[in-house]
């Protein structure tokens, strides 16, 4: 693991990372006085999760590129933070369309807690699903505030993580391939920094 990497490429892949945290700020000013705060506390916490995770992804490959050492536990972070992030998010974000605080923090929290596990296939479940229900819930929130290139921001940052999936199960570990997946992975944080921003710009008053 780790062949193709690159100096270039290794900071190539804090774009996606800063990306996606610039988008998590964004929706946690926006959403805090929106969401129970039960609900809120996930979408932070996942948040922080899921840019942790890649943060230490990055951080990995730098230290790997310029030979500085091979962390392998930075490596594993990847998944390991980011599913449950992911998750966290996604399952903060439904308290967008709950009625009652009480019942959606108890309901968000009694599915918040993955089991203990030693392969990271549930974890990659858990990132797929978490980011992809995310992009969903923000999608129809985009429809209920009438921007309608807010739903399309957000499909097309879930067709690039579609690719990321399909690239993970091809990988060979070649430079080309590297580079083939940061690319697909900064267009998918992209198009979510995109529908976030109009999202942002549509503000809570224009909601239907």
């Amino acid at each position: 693991m780790g062949g193709g990497i690159t100096v270039a490429m290794a900071l190539v892949d804090c774009v996606p990372v800063a990306l996606f945290l610039v988008a998590a700020v964004i929706l946690q000013r926006d959403l805090y006085d929106r969401l129970p705060k039960g609900a809120y506390s996930l979408v932070a916490a996942g948040s922080i999760m899921a840019f942790l995770g890649g943060f230490m992804k990055a951080l990995w490959k730098l230290l790997y590129a310029t030979g500085v050492c091979d962390y392998v536990l930075l490596d594993h972070a990847l998944f390991t933070l980011q599913g449950p992030g992911f998750l966290l998010f996604f399952l903060g974000l439904t308290g967008l369309f709950w009625k009652g605080e009480k019942n959606a923090s108890s309901a968000l929290a009694a599915g918040a807690a993955p089991a203990a596990t030693t392969t990271s296939i549930p974890f990659i479940v858990m990132q797929v699903v978490g980011l992809g229900g995310a992009q969903v819930l923000l999608a129809v929130e985009g429809a209920r505030s009438g921007k309608r290139l807010v739903p399309v921001a957000f499909a097309l940052a879930f067709v690039f993580m579609l690719g990321m999936g399909y690239l993970g199960a091809k990988f060979d570990d070649s430079s080309s391939m590297h580079w083939v997946a940061q690319l697909t992975n900064t267009l998918s944080m992209a198009c979510f920094l995109w529908g976030t921003l109009m999202l942002h710009a549509a503000g809570p008053k224009e909601v239907k």
